[in-house]
């Protein structure tokens, strides 16, 4: 008797590997457009693959292509128009349903607010929460000239005579006063930004009215404007132009005929 045989080392080592079949997983689509209930559905366990038997691997393997499917590229346009036609059904049966919530829109009375926010379709950004409020001095409650000399001092750089750009203040607008801008993206919620600039700006509405020291003796301080008119670049630095630009407003009523001129042509 040989070492191998004896120790059995022999039928270890020169003993063939058994053959297995690979085993393949049939694809399961699952459908989008169903009407099974809900509950009948949660008893039912949903399996996404199936184990192949050998036989039908070597079946899988021997089978010719009929011409009876599409392709994977096929599949995928057909997957596609699928979700395609889930949407359209939304927009068919669902959104009429939301005629019930339609309101009248009613223009707000008595809000010299103006507040602008960010959106960015539905998506979380940081300065979604972000609030700006631009209101006209002109139609803050002032008692006198000098309430009106005060906030503009309180309000520093953050009052302008000119409507702020992107404040949703029409540029037909008299500019009056000035107007008066505050932000705030401080906290997390939009409501709490805006809650803080109502507060701030109730607190320099009252600071101005009040009569104890109405700052009469200091000149209101301009140097940011022309600092932005500077780094803009149009000219409204030069020769005064920041505060009394010339504008179509400023055209000589005299020159202008007693009657419209009348063009040939109709023009």
């Amino acid at each position: 008797m040989s070492f191998l045989s004896a120790t059995g080392l022999g039928r270890a080592v020169f003993r063939p590997a058994p053959f297995r079949a690979p085993i393949y997983t049939r694809p399961h689509f699952a459908r989008n457009f169903h009407a099974s209930c809900s509950v009948s559905a949660a008893q039912r366990s949903v399996k996404s693959e199936e184990l192949v038997e050998d036989y039908e691997a070597e079946d899988m393997l021997d089978y010719d292509f009929d011409d009876d499917d599409t392709t994977s590229a096929g599949h995928l346009m057909l997957r596609e128009q699928r979700q395609t036609l889930y949407y359209l059904r939304l927009i068919e049966h669902e959104m009429p349903k939301l005629v019930a919530y339609r309101k009248p829109f009613v223009v707000p009375k008595d809000s010299p607010l103006i507040v602008r926010s960010l959106e960015y379709g539905g998506e979380d950004h940081p300065a979604t929460s972000k609030r700006v409020v631009v209101v006209a001095v002109d139609d803050l409650p002032m008692t006198d000239k000098h309430s009106v000399h005060k906030i503009k001092l309180l309000a520093g750089p953050r009052w302008s005579l000119k409507p702020p750009a992107n404040s949703g203040v029409s540029d037909l607008k008299s500019w009056g006063n000035g107007f008066i801008k505050i932000s705030c993206e401080d906290f997390l919620h939009p409501a709490q930004n805006l809650k803080w600039i109502s507060d701030t700006l109730d607190r320099l509405i009252g600071e101005a009215n009040n009569k104890k020291d109405t700052f009469a003796d200091v000149p209101q301080d301009v140097r940011h404007i022309y600092s932005v008119a500077r780094k803009a670049k149009l000219g409204e630095h030069l020769r005064g132009r920041v505060h009394a630009r010339p504008t179509i407003r400023d055209f000589p009523q005299d020159w202008l005929p007693d009657k419209p001129i009348s063009r040939p042509g109709g023009m």
